[in-house]
């Protein structure tokens, strides 16, 4: 107890509250957002990943109860998706032990971590561009069952699964967006179930061969549950007060220059790219929104043309 009382458990708990309203507000993976915040709060990145990945194993499962509850999953795509992602997810933990020990794992795991948050930039930039064509040109019909495409869908779940694995980040933008552009007509609610019932096995398999491997600090891991499940309950309330397109493309800048800082770019590098997002992004959306019929600057958000947002998910 008292390792847990102690001022670094409290930053986490403050810091997990905030990325949880992050979650809450735009539906996007905690994983990309908390498990770097863990290593800049000087917690070693074997651990945050570890730590990062139970803890998102128990919100997923109330996540994916309440959806299938509903029957929203499309259970086959899921089963798929299950046989691609579980065997490469529960490796991860297997895979950095054999980098080495110590500073070794520190390095690999930084990098993988940097990697896959660009990665996570640039599929969720592709995300909030396919919600405004959507929304732009209208969706096909929904289809209750549209035909399951397996060997596609298995190499899907295959590299969401060694991503979050390694990193414990990715897996929702990549597997989200990979069943947007394989399964255009699938609705949105059945879209965000699948994901969900798919990404509890998915994390439950990486969240055991990490403990396998490293174990849990508890430490760690009971201020990532207790303040990231009230934040998402938070920012999933206040989430219609937020303009949400502006509030996303914040998120991939954040997640860039966070991607950068791990990947040891010089800060002037990391500092003039965060000026030419910050300067030149609305630029060129704003070009990507003339192209489609639309204002350049509107006061709408991009979002809220047809196609309402999914529920807020807890992705990794």
């Amino acid at each position: 107890m008292d390792d847990i009382l102690t001022v670094a458990a409290l930053s986490i708990l403050v810091v997990s509250f905030g990325v949880g309203i992050v979650v809450g507000l735009t539906g996007m993976g905690g994983g990309a957002l908390m498990t770097p915040a863990l290593i800049f709060l000087g917690v070693n990145p074997t651990a945050a990943v570890a730590n990062d990945l139970v803890a998102a194993a128990v919100n997923k499962s109330v996540g994916a109860t309440v959806h299938a509850r509903k029957g929203a999953p499309n259970l086959r795509l899921a089963g798929w998706l299950i046989l691609g992602s579980v065997p490469t997810a529960f490796a991860g933990a297997f895979i950095i032990e054999s980098v080495g020990a110590g500073d070794e794992q520190e390095e690999f795991l930084k990098f993988a971590i940097g990697c896959a948050l660009l990665f996570t930039a640039a599929t969720y930039t592709l995300r909030i561009y396919l919600t405004l064509r959507a929304n732009v040109s209208g969706r096909p019909r929904a289809e209750s069952e549209p035909v399951v495409r397996p060997i596609p869908t298995l190499v899907v779940g295959a590299i969401g699964g060694l991503l979050v694995g390694i990193t414990s980040v990715g897996s929702g933008s990549l597997i989200m967006v990979a069943l947007l552009l394989l399964y255009p007509t699938l609705s949105a609610i059945r879209l965000v179930g699948t994901d969900l019932v798919q990404a509890v096995p998915l994390v439950l398999s990486a969240a055991i061969s990490h403990v396998i491997v490293s174990g849990v600090d508890w430490s760690v891991l009971i201020p990532l549950i207790l303040g990231g499940t009230p934040g998402t309950f938070v920012g999933a309330k206040v989430a219609h007060l937020v303009p949400q397109g502006v509030l996303r493309r914040g998120i991939v800048i954040v997640l860039t220059l966070t991607a950068l800082t791990l990947l040891s770019v010089p800060a002037t590098v990391v500092g003039a790219t965060g000026a030419a997002l910050l300067i030149l992004g609305p630029v060129a959306w704003g070009l990507i929104r003339k192209a489609h019929g639309l204002p350049a600057f509107d006061t709408v958000d991009d979002d809220d043309l047809l196609v309402p947002d999914p529920p807020p998910r807890d992705d990794h």
